[in-house]
Order: structure tokens, then C-alpha cells, then sequence
């Protein structure tokens, strides 16, 4: 007698909970499909047991899936990762010899890095770009073959790609590799990618710029084409208009606009500071120094060069050499130009036996440091190779640590509102694979920084593994008025550097013991805040900032005498003040000083001189009257006055109101 064998189901279960069952193998399009055909229509991709997976990739076993669209932000992903691969489609059609690299995805976008015998220009991009449109019009499929490893490489032989095959070699135990097929050209990737081009329509080229393979200036020079692509035309606008805000605001830009600062290759990731950039940067320290003085800091400094053997103690030069400048002296020493500010710390400690009674010490230092960044890295303001930080080191108790902790997380969250970020994240970075110390003192300095947050109700995210090796870390993540995020301030604990550095302090009961170290830091790098600050105002800083606040502006040659006058008396009341006297109209030098965003403008003519007074104006073009020059005196004084900050505030009012009621006031 004979039996037929039955097939076994498959059955896949969605997200919702519900089942399908298939009688053979099926592909994710085809459940898709089965669901409904507007599900299929919108389908990019599936995810397979938690696993991202193309719509042609065969399912064979019981499985739970969930298909992915273009609303969803792993769609999003998949959308632009494909549009990189139309890059090469494009390129390859419009310049053959063209050799096609790496195209990843990044932030609201993808880029593709190609090798070719010449730059790339703007016309170039547009022709690029005209040539995706009209590849995507001819609304062809996307060819998904898994490749045995022997096949691919002839095939990238066949065709004079190099750099696919060095990407190959890179992975010597791939036997097979994904081949995705844009018609005649061909690329390979991890995938998934879309099934079809019409999914990526809604797409922009947006710039050029150069790249090294593998990120190294010693290997050859690519090409970097940058794009953006989004599921709908409503998104690819709404971001094309943020990339024009984002235009308008570019500190660099600014930067020469308002005669702040330069750059040049006699110094490259160095600044050259302009008396008015200048200005802004002192004004910067001097409110740092003031609330560092309220809340119980000295201020020190430490040398910029000191002995390679410091930065052995520290681990520095195990785990940072490659970005430390170094150099030899005559009798054979090894110097490194300081990437970090702690170990100057450390031996400002050292100097002189401390007592438990000295502690909290809180030391402050405004250090320059250097760090070797690639220069295709550098980035105005925000990425250089010479900067200045906000550091302090802080040596106290296990006791005290919670509470120092404590006290610098509400110092720079509120130094962060004086500066208009009400908008701020924290983020916990824990243990690195590669650290120091045992798990023992991890536990206790992971601790205080959780108990710290915690004790203030504030939430933060968890970045397993992102610490320190010294110690883990809180990162303080700005978010600005279009929407961006930086990350600015640090706070890390540190138990380590005092054990290698064998720092002590005489306890209570006259034995010697381990201080904790914290290190904190709230505008990160001055010069990088400085170049969030200027795009967050789009160049109208606060009048207590502005390197300029006020410009008294002559109507004819008779004024002139007058004006100067002003001037040396507003400047004597401690305002920044500067006369224009020129042979303008009036007209033209209210625009032209709006322009350079100065927060206020006076206007002396006749009738201002006659009656002592004078006409004010800001930089939005509001009329703000006419006032006497007591008046006026007042009325920019005010305006001006930087923020001594509303914590320093509360706590001088609660010591006075201690001290006279005959309270002790706690050290």
C-alpha cells in the first residue's frame, strides 16, 4: 500500500499575533501580498526573526515576521542605503572609468565615495542627479543573486573595480557574497535594498567633498558624494528647507560676516581669533569664572608640554597616542604636547599633603589642549586640532562623591538655560572593553553617576560600553532651535588615576587614602560651544555676549564730536561701544551694522545734540525711542548685564540667611 508524504506548513506570525500558513517556501513579498495588495504595494523589506531581510529572500521555516515600509524608520534606512547604490548606477553610465568604493548610510542621508581622475564639480553633481531621476522613471526591478565568493570576484575583475576587490580580501571566510543588480550595474552589499526604484524618487544630491580610503591621508584621495532621500516629497521639502536654515546659519560663514575668526594652512585645525571673536571667547570664560568661583572652585593651569612618562602613569599614551603631538629634545626626552588637562591635575594634587578637611577640591583650569584629527575630519569651530576646555577636576571622598556628582549635574544643566538650551539629554556611558581598574570600582563610580540621576529624577539614556578606560562618563547632548543635537558637557568619575598616580589624602583617623576624581567639563571645547552658540543665534548673541553692543552712528560731519564723546562715556560704563563717524547716509549704516547683528544702535542728529539725549534702535529694527543720555546709560547697562546665574543666586541667599540666624555653615 502506498502513502503520500504530505508537505509540512510553514507558518509565519506578525506582529499582531496573528498566522498565516503556506503549503511550500514563500518569500516575504508574497506574504505581503497574502496580507493585502496595498501592504505589498508599500513593502521596502521584512524582518525575519528580528533579522532585516530583502522581499525575494526565501522562507522555509516557521518564522515571525514583520514587513517594513517606507513609514518606518529601518524603511527610511533601506530607501537611502539603495539611493547610494543608484549613485554608482549613475556614475558608472556617465563616467566609466569611475571605480565605485563604500556607500553607507549616515544621519539624513547616504554618501558614495568614488575614485576618479578628476574632481568632481557642481556641474558634474547636477548631471548625477539628472541621470537618477531618469533611471528611477524607467521604474525597473532591483535583482537580489547571492553570489558564490570565486563568481564575484571575477565578475569586479571583469569590470576594473579594485576597491571591491580590496573590500573582498577584507573578508576572507565570506564563500558567499549579496549582488544587487540596477540593470546593467551591479554592487555588493549586506542589503536589504528596495525592490523597485520608484521607492527612491524623493532624493537629493546635496555636495561634494574629498575622502581617503579607509579614512587614512596616506592612502589615495576619493571623492565623497553626498545626498539625502526620504519616503514622500513632503519630507525631501521640509528637510531641503532645514539644509537652507542650516545654510543661513553656518558659523563659518558667520564667522567671516562678523569679522570673528579664520582659518588657515600655516595652522591648519587652529584659529586665528579676530578682536571681535576674541572678545566673545573672554566673555565666555569670565561667566564660567564667576560661577566656578560661587560654587567653590580655584582656578589653575598647567603646562602645555610635559614628559612622555606623565602620559604612560595616565594610560594616555597606551590608548591615545595615535591623536598626541610628540617631539624629542636634544638630551633625549620624549614630550608630548598635553591632549588632556588631567594629568597637569594630578600633579597640581600632588604638590603639598592634603587632609580630609581640604576636601572637596575643585580646580578649574581653562587648558589648552591638542589632538591630531585627520584633516579631512576638521570642521571649523567644531572639529580642531587646538582648543581650549572648561576643565576642572574635583578630589573628594567616597562620601562626598553623590553629592559632587549631584552639584555638577545642576551647575551645567543650569548654565545650559542661561545660554537658551532648555532642551538637554544625558546620556551614561558605562565600562569600555578596554579600561582600568577592576569591576569592583566600576560598580561603585557606574553607581554614583545612576544614583546621582536618580536622587534628581532626571532621565538619561544608557550607552553600554562607551565610557572612559579611566572611568564612565555622563555626556551632556545640547539640542538647538532647528531641531540638532551636540554633544557638549562631560562628567566622569574616576578611581583609577588616583590609584596609578598613587594620589592620597590624610582621613580622619590619620591613615592615607584614595581621593575619587571627577572630571567635568560644560561647554566641552570654548571654541566648538562658540561655533554651536553663533548657529543656535544665527549670529544674534545675547547683548551681555556680543563682542559689540552698541554702535552710535553719526548723521552728518557736525555729529561727530558728539558721538565720540558718547562713546568714551558708554565705553567708561564698562559697554562695548564703538563710534561710526563715517561719511555714509544714515540709511546705510543702520543696515550695514544690522547686518552685523549688533544689538543696539544709537542715531545722534540735531535734535539729539540740542536736547542730550539720544534715538535707540536694535538689530531687529524696532525704534526703542528717544532717551537722555542718563537714561540711555541705564537702559544699556541693564540690557547688557551678563547673568551671574539664578544657582549662585539661590545659594548666596540661603548662606546669608544661615549666617544670620547664627547657623553654622556647613565646609
Amino acid at each position: 500500500m502506498m502513502t503520500t508524504e504530505v508537505a509540512a506548513k510553514i507558518t509565519i506570525t506578525l506582529p499582531d499575533g496573528s498566522e498565516h500558513e503556506f503549503n511550500q517556501p514563500v518569500t516575504a513579498s508574497e506574504i505581503a501580498a497574502a496580507i493585502g495588495s496595498g501592504l505589498a504595494r508599500q513593502a521596502v523589506a521584512a524582518k525575519k526573526n528580528g533579522q532585516l531581510i530583502d522581499l525575494c529572500d526565501p522562507i522555509n521555516e516557521n518564522t515571525s515576521l514583520e514587513i517594513i515600509t517606507a513609514s518606518n524608520a529601518e524603511g527610511l534606512h533601506i530607501i537611502r542605503h539603495s539611493c547610494a547604490h543608484l549613485i554608482g548606477h549613475a556614475v558608472k553610465q556617465l563616467y566609466p572609468t569611475a571605480q565605485m568604493v563604500i556607500g553607507p548610510v549616515i544621519d539624513d542621508g547616504f554618501y558614495y565615495d568614488i575614485a576618479f581622475d578628476r574632481p568632481f564639480t557642481a556641474e558634474d553633481l547636477l548631471a548625477i542627479e539628472t541621470r537618477m531621476q531618469e533611471l528611477i522613471a524607467k521604474d525597473y526591478d532591483v535583482i537580489k543573486r547571492v553570489t558564490p565568493r570565486d563568481e564575484v570576484i571575477k565578475l569586479f575583475t571583469e569590470r576594473g573595480e579594485t576597491y571591491k576587490l580590496r573590500l573582498i580580501e577584507d573578508m576572507p571566510d565570506v564563500q558567499q557574497i549579496n549582488l544587487y543588480f540596477h540593470q546593467e550595474y551591479v554592487d555588493m552589499c549586506r542589503g536589504p535594498h528596495v525592490p523597485n526604484t520608484r521607492f527612491i524618487k524623493h532624493f537629493k544630491l546635496t555636495k561634494l567633498s574629498g575622502a581617503y580610503w579607509r579614512g587614512d591621508s596616506k592612502n589615495a584621495q576619493l571623492q565623497r558624494l553626498y545626498g539625502t532621500a526620504w519616503a514622500d516629497k513632503k519630507s525631501l521639502n521640509a528637510y531641503l528647507e532645514h539644509l537652507k536654515e542650516v545654510e543661513k546659519r553656518d558659523h563659518r560663514r558667520l564667522g567671516r560676516e562678523l569679522d570673528l575668526f579664520h582659518f588657515q594652512e600655516d595652522a591648519p585645525g587652529a584659529v586665528f581669533w579676530h578682536s571681535r571673536g576674541w572678545t566673545l571667547f573672554q566673555q565666555l570664560i569670565n561667566y564660567m569664572r564667576r560661577r566656578q568661583q560661587a560654587a567653590g572652585y580655584t582656578e589653575v593651569n598647567s603646562p602645555d608640554v610635559m614628559d612622555r612618562s606623565l602620559w604612560e602613569i595616565s594610560g594616555h599614551w597606551q590608548n591615545y597616542r595615535d591623536h598626541m603631538f610628540t617631539t624629542a629634545t636634544e638630551d633625549g626626552r620624549s614630550l608630548a604636547l598635553k591632549p588632556m588637562n588631567c594629568p597637569g591635575s594630578v600633579l597640581l594634587f600632588q604638590h603639598g599633603l592634603k587632609s580630609y578637611r581640604d576636601l572637596p577640591i575643585r580646580m578649574g583650569e581653562f587648558g589648552k589642549v591638542h589632538r591630531y584629527e585627520p584633516s579631512g575630519a576638521l570642521h571649523g569651530l567644531l572639529r580642531v586640532r587646538h582648543f581650549t576646555q572648561d576643565d576642572a577636576h574635583i578630589y573628594c571622598t567616597e562620601q562626598q562623591l553623590l553629592d559632587e556628582c549631584r552639584k555638577v549635574i545642576s551647575m551645567v544643566l543650569d548654565i545650559y538655560k542661561v545660554f537658551s538650551f532648555e532642551n538637554v539629554d544625558i546620556k551614561l556611558s558605562t565600562r569600555p572593553q578596554n579600561r582600568m581598574g577592576d569591576e569592583a570600582t566600576w560598580d561603585v563610580l557606574e553607581g554614583a553617576l545612576i544614583n546621582s540621576l536618580d536622587s534628581m529624577q532626571l532621565p538619561y539614556q544608557l550607552n553600554v560600553g562607551e565610557g572612559a578606560f579611566y572611568g564612565p562618563k555622563l555626556e551632556f547632548v545640547l539640542r538647538d532651535v532647528i531641531g540638532r543635537d551636540w554633544q557638549c558637557g562631560t562628567l566622569q568619575v574616576d578611581m583609577n588615576l588616583p590609584e596609578r598616580f598613587n594620589l592620597e589624602y590624610v582621613a580622619d583617623d590619620s591613615q592615607r587614602k584614595r581621593p575619587v576624581m571627577l572630571h567635568r567639563a560644560l561647554f566641552g571645547s570654548l571654541e566648538r560651544f562658540i561655533g554651536i552658540l553663533i548657529e543656535h543665534h544665527a549670529g544674534k548673541l545675547p547683548a551681555w555676549l556680543a563682542p559689540i553692543q552698541l554702535k552710535i552712528l553719526s548723521i552728518s560731519d557736525s555729529h561727530a564730536n558728539y558721538v565720540n564723546d558718547l562713546t568714551t562715556l558708554f565705553q567708561h560704563s564698562g559697554l562695548r561701544a564703538e563710534a561710526d563717524i563715517r561719511n555714509e547716509k544714515i540709511g546705510y549704516k543702520i543696515r550695514e551694522h544690522t547686518l552685523q547683528r549688533i544689538p543696539f544702535m544709537c542715531v545722534i542728529g540735531d535734535q539729539e545734540m540740542a536736547n542730550a539725549s539720544v534715538a535707540i534702535r536694535n538689530r531687529d529694527g524696532d525704534n526703542l525711542g528717544v532717551m537722555t543720555i542718563e537714561q540711555a546709560l541705564h537702559f544699556f547697562t541693564s540690557a547688557t548685564q551678563a547673568p551671574d546665574g539664578v544657582a549662585g543666586d539661590i545659594e548666596r541667599e540661603r548662606l546669608l540667611k544661615q549666617l544670620q540666624s547664627g547657623i553654622a555653615v556647613p565646609a
